[in-house]
C-alpha cells in the first residue's frame, strides 16, 4: 500500500516531467503514476484527481504563488519548488479532505528531499501567507476532519495524508 506521500511524490515528479518535456497529462498518468501506485486504488486516484488539478487549475495557482512570492519572478523559482507550490495551493483550493497543515507540511518536507537546502523555508513562506489569504477569501472549502481551524494531534495528521 502506497502512502498519499509517495503520491504526492510521484505527482510532483509526473508535473516536472509534463513541465520539462511538453506532452500530454493522459500520457504521465500512464507512465508514471499507474506503474508507481498499481495495486493501491484509492492512492492511485487520490495522484490523478491532484494532478488533474494541478494542471487544469495551473493559472489559478500561479496567482495565488505570484502575490505572495514578493520580488519573485514565478518563473525564476525552481521548477521543483514552482511545482510544489502548485500542488499544495491545489489541495488547499480543491481538495476538501485534506487538511491545509498537511498539504503546507508535505510540500515542505519533499522539497527538502528533492530540491535546494533553502526550498523548506522559502515554500513554508509563501503557504503560510497564500492560506492566510484564502482564508481571509473564504477560498478554502474544507469538510470533515479538514475543517480550517482544527487543530488536529500531530499522529492524526500524518495518518490523514
Amino acid at each position: 500500500m502506497s502512502t498519499r506521500r509517495e503520491a504526492r511524490e510521484y505527482v510532483m515528479k509526473a508535473l516536472y516531467a509534463l513541465e520539462m518535456g511538453g506532452g500530454d497529462a493522459r500520457h504521465v498518468v500512464y507512465t508514471i503514476l499507474e506503474p508507481a501506485l498499481e495495486g493501491d486504488a484509492v492512492t492511485l486516484e487520490f495522484a490523478r484527481k491532484l494532478l488533474t488539478e494541478t494542471v487544469n487549475s495551473r493559472s489559478e495557482a500561479d496567482a495565488v504563488i505570484s502575490k505572495h512570492a514578493k520580488n519573485w519572478d514565478i518563473d525564476r523559482i525552481t521548477p521543483v519548488d514552482r511545482i510544489l507550490l502548485r500542488m499544495a495551493i491545489i489541495e488547499l483550493l480543491k481538495m476538501e479532505d485534506v487538511p491545509p497543515k498537511v498539504s503546507i507540511d508535505e510540500a515542505i518536507e519533499i522539497a527538502k528531499s528533492y530540491s535546494t537546502p533553502k526550498s523548506g523555508t522559502f515554500i513554508n513562506g509563501i503557504l503560510d501567507a497564500a492560506l492566510a489569504d484564502l482564508k481571509e477569501q473564504g477560498r478554502l472549502n474544507k469538510s470533515g476532519r479538514g475543517l480550517v481551524g482544527m487543530d488536529l494531534p500531530q499522529e492524526q495528521e500524518e495518518a490523514s495524508s
